[in-house]
């Protein structure tokens, strides 16, 4: 009987590292499996194993990814059911917090959202207040579900791995939940650069860069960096909102975050505080963003994002 369980939805080739860190969360509390959906290839069941799971459920059906997460909480409940879990992570992302307190409501489970971090015996830590304080929290209920933010754990693999054992899970009629169907998808194009939540390097922009997203591009392509943005220049439309980091968007923890032309407000402080070095560009020296900051340089970025990128590009030849 497991301790804890994973959910994974359809990641693809490989694990991102976001299912890793919720695979080393598991494994401190206990045996460790996981319910994935998608394909499961002999790449990613080599890699669960390496993280410490000891079964992966799969779900009876494969159309899970056709419709909303009604079906997905119902196989998750059913998964549960099976392996005898006691706590569920999922991300923390808005369908994995709506799965979350779906499934909640199916196990009559305490939900608790936000979590940074896992002690061995439940209690969850919790980052609140647009990440000005930290608290726990413990479910008092039999089963407990957690949705764990990225990249506050750093992924470990377990010490001898053995590759899991497979099981088919046998999810209940979806009912009023498959009456919204999927009906198309549009692929995102590629841009070449990390995925925001995993990269090792940010740089973003705000309201500073008054709708030219030019340089930041030039500067995070010659650092291979992904490229981020602060709500505000998400909601005037200069980038996408996949793009928004901060307390209603991405959390990055990176090793290098660049702030061009974002004031530092604590929206977006939430959603990076947490960055290894933290270098932070703008022309107002009253801003809030060099309270947080490494390294402050007062200036405009249009001047100081091309010289540095001339400076980079030098160094590498």
């Amino acid at each position: 009987m497991a301790n804890a369980l994973v959910f994974i939805d359809n990641p693809g080739s490989a694990l991102k590292k976001s299912s890793l860190e919720l695979l080393t969360i598991a494994r401190s509390l206990g045996e460790t499996a996981v319910a994935f959906t998608g394909e499961l290839n002999d790449d990613v069941a080599a890699s669960l194993g390496a993280y410490g799971a000891t079964t992966v459920y799969q779900p009876s059906v494969d159309d899970l990814d056709n419709y909303l997460v009604g079906p997905k909480a119902a196989y998750l409940a059913a998964a549960v059911a099976a392996s005898g879990a006691t706590a569920v992570l999922v991300d923390n992302s808005p369908e994995g917090k709506e799965i979350a307190g779906r499934l909640g409501i199916k196990l009559s489970a305490g939900v608790i959202t936000d979590v940074v971090g896992v002690d061995a015996d439940g209690t969850a830590h919790k980052s609140v207040l647009a990440g000005s304080y930290n608290t726990t929290a413990k479910a008092t209920t039999p089963v407990t579900v957690l949705s764990v933010k990225a990249n506050n754990v750093e992924p470990v693999p377990a010490g001898a791995a053995a590759a899991p054992a497979t099981a088919t899970v046998e999810v209940p009629a979806h009912g009023l939940a498959n009456s919204a169907r999927i009906a198309a998808r549009t692929e995102k194009p590629v841009s070449g650069r990390p995925d925001l939540s995993e990269a090792r390097i940010v740089v973003a922009g705000g309201r500073g860069v008054d709708g030219d997203f030019g340089p930041l591009e030039e500067l995070a392509d010659a650092l291979g960096a992904a490229v981020g943005a602060s709500r505000a220049a998400t909601d005037a439309g200069w980038i996408g909102h996949d793009a928004q980091v901060g307390q209603t968007g991405v959390t990055v923890s990176p090793q290098l975050y660049i702030s061009a032309g974002i004031s530092g407000a604590i929206q977006q402080k939430a959603g990076m505080q947490t960055s290894k070095v933290i270098v932070a560009i703008n022309k107002d020296a009253e801003s809030p963003v060099f309270e947080i900051a490494d390294y402050g340089i007062i200036g405009d970025l249009f001047k100081v994002l091309p010289q540095a990128t001339a400076e980079i590009k030098k160094r590498k030849g």
